[in-house]
């Protein structure tokens, strides 16, 4: 009963910081999963991967139905990541358990470091959209999803403001179908970890996520967002600090 409690308000936490600040809450997922529920880092990070795949479902539906979603273009630059998303995620099952957590806590220290840090922004000008770039952000993208189970969206949104000169609604919306077909195609090549997966908790810990991203929507519009990405960076902060202490211990 403990653990299902656990479960409930872990996926309630994930689910407030995506639907609050679009990106960067299943980032907690994975720690949460390890050190709350008892997961190890390889389950930890294929259910994670489930849990952004559900989320960001949700999210993408809502982020569609608003037109916020440029698919001709969000296709292409998810194309770039599907083969390395599943490449990493077969790798991801053959390394030590400590090399998972050490990188994992390298990527929520710099998603947290990237959320302290004023918002890059500048969209590149008539004729600067760069094939080749946007090719080798897309597979970078692919690459951290299916390695460590996040979905990237710190990531993939500037990278779609700066690369294709997206307006921020459009990388939003558009990140979020980035974000699905990268986690799908990493969740491709660990059916048999997903198997063994303990559904009785996945299950809670999605529900939760999914509510709270329409009730972090809601907080978005009360609390400023610079103000909310402060304090779930320093959040993150600790909890890569943490990892990194655990690890090395």
């Amino acid at each position: 009963m403990t653990a299902l409690i656990l479960a409930l308000i872990a996926g309630a936490v994930v689910g407030l910081m995506l639907g609050a600040l679009g990106g960067g809450g299943s980032v907690l997922a994975v720690p949460a999963l390890i050190y709350l529920l008892g997961f190890t880092p390889a389950a930890a990070t294929t259910a994670s991967l489930i849990i952004v795949t559900a989320t960001s479902l949700t999210a993408l539906y809502a982020h569609a139905r608003a037109g916020r979603v440029r698919w001709k273009a969000g296709a292409a630059f998810a194309a770039a990541g599907i083969l390395p998303a599943a490449a990493a995620g077969a790798a991801s099952a053959h390394l030590p358990q400590t090399v998972l957590t050490l990188a994992f806590a390298a990527i929520a220290a710099l998603s947290a470091i990237k959320m302290l840090r004023p918002p890059d922004t500048a969209r590149p000008k008539d004729g600067g959209v760069r094939p080749g770039k946007a090719a080798g952000a897309g597979a970078a993208l692919g690459t951290l999803t299916g390695l460590l189970g996040v979905g990237g969206g710190f990531l993939a949104v500037p990278a779609l403001v700066t690369v294709l000169a997206f307006e921020m609604e459009s990388a939003i919306g558009t990140s979020l179908l980035v974000i699905t077909a990268n986690s799908l195609a990493s969740l491709a090549t660990r059916s048999d970890t997903a198997a063994s997966l303990d559904w009785a908790l996945i299950g809670p810990f999605i529900a939760t996520a999914i509510l709270g991203a329409w009730d972090g929507k809601r907080m978005a519009a009360k609390v400023s967002a610079p103000h909310l990405q402060r304090i779930f960076a320093v959040v993150l902060l600790a909890v890569a600090a943490f990892m990194l202490a655990d690890a090395v211990t």
